[in-house]
Formats: C-alpha cells, sequence, structure tokens
C-alpha cells in the first residue's frame, strides 16, 4: 500500500466491545486453554468480591452439558435500576461496558480482585451467549446477550426471596478453538479461593456425560470446597506429602488500611514454596509484600538465631537457607492494588511491603520467644542448609566460570554448540540417549541449534540437596550448557538459548525423563519456566509409506487416532506402517522433518500458571513418600484395555 492510502478512512474507531473480540488475547491471555478457563475465573471472581465485602457465603459452580458454565452467589446481586449516567439498566452496563463495575469509586468494594472492572464484559464479548439472573429487590430479573449485545431487555420475572446473582454462558467458537472445560483445572482456583476465604463454600459439578471408556471416573463431579482453617489448613494441604516439623504458624494484623494473614510451616525438604496473593489474585511473580515479609522474616530470625546462640559467625544466615523447606502462604487485602501487567502476577504497590514487613517482624518475634522448641528446629535446619551451601559453593562457582576440570570435562564431547551467538534465536535441545544425540548433531540446524545428550535418567531433585545436585554429571552438564547458573545464583539474562527443548521418547522412560527435567527446571531455574522458555518436542508415532505409481509417499502420525483417520482416508492395502520404539530409530533427516525444522515440528510450551498445583504435584509425583503418588495415580490415570496409561483432565 502506498503512503498516500494512509489517510482518515484508514484510523478505525472500534465500539463497545469489538475492541475485546478483536483482540481477545490482551484481555484473557490467550485463546488457548489458559484464556478458555480464564472466563470462568472471571465470573467466580465477582462472586468473591460479594464474599470478600461480606454479602455471600456461597457459590456454586455447574459445568452442564454442551460446555456450558454456570456461576450462581447468594450475595446482594447486581443493581438493577437504570444507571444514572448511561441511561441503561445497570446490569447491561456492567456486561457491555469495559470498566464498568463496583470495583471503581466509593461505596463498591473495599477490595477485589478481577481484571479491573473488565472481567464481566469481557466474558460477555467472548460468549456465544451469556444469560443473567439476579435476584433482588424481591424479584428475579433476566437479561440475555448474544456476542456481548443485548438480545432482550432487563425483564422483571417472578417474585422471589431468594438474592444473589448468577451467570449462564457458552465460549464462543468463533474465538477459541477449543472450547471444553477441565473441571481439574477450574477445581484447582475453586480450591484455592475457598483457602482464601474461610467460611465460604464453594461447590464444583461437572453435569455433562461420563466419558464411555470410563476415563472420567464412575461417578459425576461433586465437590465441596470449604476450608475454615483459611491459610492454615492451605499450608497443610501444601505440606501434606512431607514431614511438618511444627503446625502452622499464622498471624494476622492491619497496617495503614492493608489487611494481611500469614501461614508458615516448615518440612524436612530441601526447596521453599513462598505463595502470596493480593486480594485473591495468586501473584505468581511475586511483589512488594512477598518482599517485606522475606526481608523481615531473614532479619528476625538472625536476631534469634543469635540470641539461642544457635549462630555466632559474623555474618548472617542468608534468607535461602532460612528459608529452606519453608512452606509460606501471604494473603493482602487492601485497595488501590497495583498490578504489574493486566494478567496481575506482581504486586506493585510500596506500602504493602511496609505493611508486610511490620506485620511479620512483630508476630514473628512473639512466636518465637513462645514457642523456642519450633524456633531452634527451625533454626538448626537453617544452620545446616548454610552448611550445605558452603560445602556447594566451590562446585557453583566452577560452574559458573568453567574453570574446574571436573565442569569443564563435562561438556567436552557432549554438548554440540551451534555458531550463533545471539542467545534469544539459538536453542538448545536436551535429548535422550547418544542414539538419538547423534542423529540429532548430523539433522539439526548448525547455526541456532545446539544439543546436548543425555545418559540415562537425570537425578531426582525433589530430593536431593543442591551439593548433590551439583555433584550429579549429566545435571551439572545442563546448568553449564545453558550458562545462567542455578538456584539462587541463576540469571536468566545469562542464558546461552532462548529455547530449551526437551526431546525424550514418546514411552514410559521418556516421560519419566521429561519429568524428572520439568522437576529440576521447576525446583532450580523456575525463571526459565515463569518466561516460558521450555518446551516439550512432540517426536512422532508412526511412519505410514505408500507407494503412488513410482514414488513412494511418506507421512508421520502423532497419535493412534492420526494413524486411523491417515489409514482410513489412504484406503490402500499397500500402506507400510512403521512404530517407532525410540527417538534412536530415525535418521537425521527424519528426526529433522519431524522434529527439529521449525516450519513443520510440533513444540509444547510449559506454564507454570497453576504454580501452587505445580508445587504440590511436583512433590507428589516425584517426593519421598509413596502413599501420595498411589492415590494421586489412582484418581487421575485410567488404565485402558490395552494396558497403557492415560491422564485424566
Amino acid at each position: 500500500m502506498s503512503q498516500s492510502a494512509y489517510n482518515e478512512a484508514q484510523i478505525k474507531v472500534l465500539e463497545g466491545l469489538e475492541a475485546v473480540r478483536l483482540r481477545p488475547g490482551m484481555y484473557i491471555g490467550s485463546t488457548g486453554p489458559r484464556g478458555l478457563h480464564h472466563l470462568v475465573s472471571e465470573i467466580v471472581d465477582n462472586a468473591v468480591d460479594e464474599a470478600l465485602a461480606g454479602f455471600c457465603d456461597a457459590i456454586d459452580v455447574v459445568v452442564e452439558p454442551g460446555d456450558v458454565v454456570r456461576v450462581a452467589d447468594n450475595g446482594r446481586g447486581i443493581p438493577v435500576g437504570m444507571h444514572p449516567d448511561a441511561g441503561i439498566p445497570t446490569p447491561q452496563v456492567v456486561y457491555t461496558k469495559l470498566h464498568a463495575g463496583g470495583k471503581f469509586g466509593d461505596g463498591g468494594y473495599k477490595v477485589s480482585g478481577g481484571l479491573h472492572g473488565v472481567g464481566a464484559s469481557v466474558v460477555n464479548a467472548l460468549s456465544e451467549w451469556l444469560e443473567i439472573e439476579i435476584w433482588r429487590d424481591g424479584f428475579a430479573w433476566t437479561q440475555r446477550y448474544a456476542r456481548g449485545v443485548p438480545q432482550t431487555g432487563l425483564d422483571k420475572g417472578e417474585a422471589t426471596r431468594k438474592r444473589g446473582t448468577q451467570v449462564r454462558f457458552k465460549p464462543d467458537p468463533e474465538i477459541f478453538a477449543k472450547t471444553t472445560f477441565s473441571v481439574e483445572v477450574i477445581a484447582k482456583r475453586l480450591r484455592e479461593l475457598a483457602f482464601l476465604n474461610p467460611g465460604l463454600k464453594i461447590r464444583l459439578r461437572d453435569m455433562r456425560p461420563l466419558p464411555e471408556d470410563g476415563s472420567g471416573g464412575s461417578e459425576p463431579y461433586d465437590t465441596t470446597f470449604d476450608y475454615p482453617g483459611g491459610v492454615a489448613d492451605f499450608a497443610e494441604y501444601l505440606n501434606d506429602e512431607l514431614d511438618a516439623l511444627h503446625p502452622p504458624i499464622v498471624f494476622t494484623g492491619e497496617s495503614n488500611g492493608i489487611e494481611v494473614e500469614f501461614a508458615l510451616q516448615y518440612n524436612d525438604g530441601y526447596t521453599e514454596a513462598v505463595t502470596s496473593f493480593c486480594n485473591c489474585i495468586h501473584t505468581m511473580e511475586g511483589g512488594q509484600h512477598e518482599t517485606g515479609f522475606k526481608v523481615a522474616h531473614t532479619r528476625v530470625m538472625n536476631e534469634y538465631a543469635r540470641k539461642l546462640g544457635v549462630w555466632k559467625k559474623k555474618e548472617n544466615l542468608s534468607g535461602a537457607d532460612l528459608r529452606e523447606g519453608l512452606v509460606a502462604i501471604i494473603n493482602v487485602r487492601m485497595t488501590n492494588a497495583e498490578f504489574e501487567g493486566q494478567t496481575k502476577t506482581k504486586l506493585g504497590n510500596v506500602e504493602a511491603r511496609s505493611a508486610c514487613e511490620e506485620i511479620t517482624a512483630d508476630h514473628l518475634a512473639a512466636y518465637l520467644e513462645e514457642h523456642p522448641d519450633v524456633a531452634r528446629a527451625i533454626l538448626d535446619k537453617a544452620v545446616k542448609a548454610s552448611q550445605a551451601r558452603s560445602a556447594a559453593a566451590k562446585a557453583r562457582k566452577a560452574v559458573r566460570t568453567g574453570k574446574s576440570q571436573k565442569v569443564k570435562t563435562s561438556l567436552d564431547g557432549k554438548l554440540t554448540r551451534c555458531s550463533s551467538r545471539k542467545a534469544e534465536d539459538n536453542e538448545l535441545f536436551i535429548v535422550e540417549g547418544d542414539s538419538a544425540g547423534g542423529s540429532a548433531k548430523q539433522g539439526r540446524d548448525r547455526i541456532h541449534q545446539a544439543i546436548l545428550p543425555l545418559k540415562g535418567k537425570p537425578l531426582n531433585t525433589e530430593k536431593a540437596t543442591l551439593a548433590k545436585v551439583l555433584s550429579n554429571k549429566e545435571i551439572l552438564s545442563i546448568v553449564q550448557a545453558i550458562g545462567a547458573g542455578i538456584g539462587s545464583d541463576f540469571d536468566l539474562s545469562e542464558a546461552n538459548y532462548g529455547r530449551v527443548v526437551i526431546l525424550a521418547d514418546a514411552d514410559d522412560d521418556g516421560a519419566h525423563i521429561r519429568c524428572l527435567l520439568l522437576t529440576f527446571f521447576y525446583r532450580f531455574m523456575k525463571p526459565l519456566l515463569t518466561d516460558g522458555r521450555i518446551y516439550i518436542a512432540q517426536p512422532p508415532l508412526y511412519k505410514a509409506e505408500r507407494k503412488v505409481k513410482k514414488t513412494t509417499e511418506q507421512v508421520y502420525a502423532w497419535s493412534d487416532e492420526e494413524l486411523q483417520a491417515l489409514l482410513k482416508r489412504w484406503r490402500s492395502k499397500s500402506v507400510v506402517v512403521q512404530r517407532y520404539k525410540g527417538l534412536g530409530e530415525m535418521d537425521p533427516s527424519q528426526l529433522w522433518e519431524t522434529t527439529l525444522n521449525p516450519e513443520t515440528r510440533t513444540l509444547l510450551r510449559v506454564t507454570i500458571d497453576e504454580a501452587v498445583l505445580a508445587e504440590r504435584q511436583v512433590r507428589v509425583l516425584m517426593g519421598s513418600k509413596s502413599e501420595p503418588r498411589k492415590h494421586w495415580i489412582t484418581e487421575h490415570v485410567h488404565f485402558g484395555d490395552d494396558g497403557a496409561p492415560a491422564l485424566q483432565g
């Protein structure tokens, strides 16, 4: 288009909710499963706001046949009168106008979550249809929308003594490629909300027909989340696969209008898990409230360590040592919360740091004075952590500098580097086995793809100290190849690769290797995950060939369903099917075509949006206790007639 064609006609004005439908990812993160399930969270968050305000104690969430979601609460109900400024019914303002709701100005909600007042209207815009029913002022009021556009007025119905709001919606297939809800994903968020709001009961039901193969269980899903103990129950839930050193330590307080509550419980493990929230929004990247807690926690614990005589060295115990084995829940409620980014992953209010630091310092010091036995057990653990960290310091330094002979030789003849020095454009493939590694080295893009083969299964780092992790040759080679350090020393800006891709066989051993590596990245290089740099390659399961005249047609299939569809489409008796038992069966050209070539491959990006669940699930599947692992497998894995396992949900 020529420059002269750029004129007033090219300036588009999007009315109402058009902008949401045009760029849905700006409002819900994505149009994939994450964004789909975010719709449910937004409607539920509105109901939780009523609970935070003290007007709601029950929320009912139902997944109906056809993947229609219904959310009902027993709050006050949305006001149904005409809006004084908009001149239309108030519910219509809430569901059709961005940045409208009781979260702005005075007199609505003191604290609230959701997407800054755009949640209800965004859900409406991205739904094929949405219906509201409001029970208020002695009557039932209803209105229906289609893709954000009102189809009816706000109709006054029968008299009722009920109160509250119900929303039913069906996600729009024009927006979402897949509109099937996972009840497990919904349950994770509802469980979290119930922990943070003691006294609030949240019921979740899945009314869709059960799968005929039994993979969805034998009974309809119907669970009520109710945790009277609040954050104390939350800490015990996260700790229930480990041996706790003491009952949960819970303290609450208020400073400058900011309400803060903490739950702390140490276990016999080696990792920390600090999980924070503001107004029931999970702040996955932490923020000022976490900083305030950690600063005060480190200072008070060091003061008491010297008072007990547990620590006498001039330098203090580090915060990392003092938090080893700690599960902590930080829950902050405040007005005018400022989050970094629309998805609210980091709290930016400086006043939240001051409040958390003050309340932590006062209450934690008092607790340690009143419970010297617990204090000594925690501090003894911290001292041992410091000693272990010192023992690993030389190895850690060697990893950073590469000067140690042991570290230097760990990559000799192992890592095949790429020639490009632009880290953001480069990929590291961690490949299962030398055979597949050899094929990958020959078939790769030598400019941007580096190959690191692994021998055997990596160390299970969930049950290992940092010193043991650093003494493992396979793990050490990964650390050195990535080049950004490990644990508290990890610096994402120093990483040598924009992507780290796990390439393992499509079998049980391959799945185990993927799980072990993801555990390691989660525990010791979490910024790679939060930044979206970890991927899982998807090698094909089958290669099908048939002769067409004088040529041979070759097609790959990534699942049994794809293969059957292909065979049905070909309708040929001269088809030869090869089932790949491992990556080593592929020659370099096949590996390039199916798994390495950016134009034809399939990569799955690993995310930790559900960080609380991930924290617990890693412990269940990779921890030392077998009973929780057996229980998880029983609940989530269905074995088919061929004995092959398949995950449910």
